[in-house]
């Protein structure tokens, strides 16, 4: 199995059975959070007129997404998990446009199978891909994306992921939680003079929530890709 690691949102990736893209602060966090409030579908996007035009042509339609971490005017919602936590998303389709996770899986749509997660849902994740990697053959391409340019909070996760698939399990989650919250990417979050950057996000971020037996799947052959809800055991 050949596994690599990559990092950043603007790519250009090597064709590969699998590629796994990892935002944890906060795109992908924000997504899983959406699915366990019933969001039907994710639709992703990287810009933000192009948003409102889809707007335009669904009903029961929610917008979220951020620049510079912060919520785009005329959007529902910005990046924020912890905003939608009692949130109930039944039958709605959001569009969501961030600046690392978003663009990152944008740019790795040349595979089999294209996968968003971040912390969270890392282990179900993990499943899934051990799951269908037996489909494969023994020189199966998995492209691991911490989609964060420079912060290390995206790798961490890359690399407890590879650990995994590898069965080395060199690394535990604390370790992980540990660098996240040591991460640049963190320290708004802690801030207290950082008013608009909530601190829930970074405990939601850090945690996995674990019940609900989902993956969420890149759907690549959609003109516009959407991220779809898809069972652990499904194909």
């Amino acid at each position: 199995m050949d596994i690599k690691i990559y990092q950043g949102n603007k790519l250009k990736l090597p064709q590969s059975d699998i590629n796994v893209v990892i935002d944890v602060i906060r795109a992908f966090t924000f997504a899983h959070i959406a699915f366990l409030r019933n969001a039907k579908k994710i639709i992703l996007s990287s810009n933000k007129s192009d948003c409102f035009v889809i707007r335009k042509k669904y009903k029961n339609l929610v917008l979220a997404g951020e620049e510079q971490g912060i919520r785009i005017k005329g959007f529902d919602y910005g990046n924020s998990p912890a905003s939608i936590i009692n949130e109930n998303f039944q039958d709605k389709i959001l569009v969501q446009k961030t600046t690392n996770g978003v663009n990152a899986a944008l740019n790795s749509l040349n595979a089999d199978k294209v996968i968003t997660t971040g912390l969270t849902n890392v282990s179900n994740t993990i499943k899934y891909i051990k799951n269908h990697l037996r489909s494969y053959n023994e020189n199966a391409k998995v492209n691991i994306i911490a989609s964060h340019p420079s912060s290390d909070e995206d790798y961490a996760v890359a690399e407890y992921i590879k650990s995994a698939l590898m069965n080395e399990n060199k690394i535990n989650a604390m370790q992980v939680v540990q660098r996240i919250l040591k991460s640049d990417a963190a320290q708004k979050f802690l801030d207290t003079s950082k008013e608009q950057f909530d601190y829930k996000d970074l405990e939601i971020c850090t945690n996995e929530i674990n019940g609900e037996e989902f993956v969420m799947l890149v759907n690549i052959s959609a003109n516009v890709p959407f991220i779809e809800r898809i069972n652990l055991y499904d194909s």
